[in-house]
C-alpha cells in the first residue's frame, strides 16, 4: 500500500492540493489551538493549514514521499510540523493530544478497528476525536475513495468503535468535493466527533 501511496506522491503536483480539506478546516477554525494529532495526512495540506493557526502539529503517512512534500509546503508556508513515516498501526508517542484528526483515512477492518482503539489514550480528557470520510454510499460514486465497500464508514461502524466517548457529531451527508483529480465531483461522507470524557 505504502508502494502506491509513494507512485501518486512522487509527481511535483500535491495529488489533492495545497489546501486544508474544507470540513477540516471549519472544525479548526472553531477551536484554540492546542496540540493535534493528525495520522496519514499525506503531503501535508491539513497539518500546514493547523500549524498556520498557531496548533502544535504532529502528523505521520506511511509515505515517505508524502512526509517529503509535506516538510517542503510547511517551508513554503513558513511553518513547523513534526512529521513522521509510519503506518497507522505502527505509530508510537508518549505526547497526549488535545485533538486527533482523520481525512479520508480508509482502512480494512480489522485493521481500522485496532487503531480506533487505540486513538483514546493519545487524548487528554476533554480532547476530541474528529473523522471525516467517506460513507458506505460513496461505493456508487467515482469520486474518490477505496473500491472495497468495508474500508468505506458507516455511522453505527464509528458509534460502535468509539463507544467509550462521548460522541458528539454524526453525520451522512453529500456534498461535493473538488480537491485535485482523485477527488472531485459529488461524493457520500460522514463526519463524526467524540470527546473524551
Amino acid at each position: 500500500m505504502n508502494d502506491f501511496w509513494n507512485k501518486r506522491y512522487s509527481d511535483k503536483n500535491y495529488a489533492y492540493g495545497k489546501e486544508p480539506n474544507k470540513y477540516f478546516k471549519k472544525f479548526i477554525d472553531k477551536l484554540s489551538p492546542g496540540k493535534i494529532l493528525l495520522p496519514a495526512d499525506g503531503e501535508g495540506r491539513n497539518s500546514v493549514y493547523a500549524a498556520e493557526r498557531g496548533w502544535d502539529v504532529y502528523a505521520y503517512d506511511g509515505s515517505s514521499e508524502g512526509q517529503k512534500k509535506a516538510l517542503l509546503l510547511a517551508e513554503e508556508k513558513n511553518v513547523k510540523i513534526e512529521y513522521k513515516v509510519s503506518d497507522v498501526q505502527d505509530y508510537k508517542t508518549n505526547e497526549t493530544f488535545d485533538v486527533i484528526s482523520t481525512v479520508f483515512l480508509h482502512l480494512p477492518p480489522d485493521t481500522r478497528a485496532g487503531f480506533h482503539s487505540t486513538l483514546p489514550s493519545f487524548i487528554r480528557p476533554g480532547g476530541e476525536i474528529h473523522i471525516l470520510g467517506f460513507s458506505k454510499k460513496q461505493i456508487e460514486n467515482n469520486t474518490g475513495g477505496p473500491k472495497n465497500i468495508d474500508w468505506l464508514y458507516s455511522s453505527e461502524m464509528l458509534t460502535r468503535d468509539f463507544q467509550d466517548l462521548k460522541i458528539i457529531k454524526c453525520i451522512d451527508f453529500e456534498d461535493p468535493i473538488s480537491e485535485g483529480p482523485h477527488h472531485s465531483g459529488p461524493a457520500a461522507m460522514i463526519e463524526f466527533i467524540a470527546v473524551k470524557q
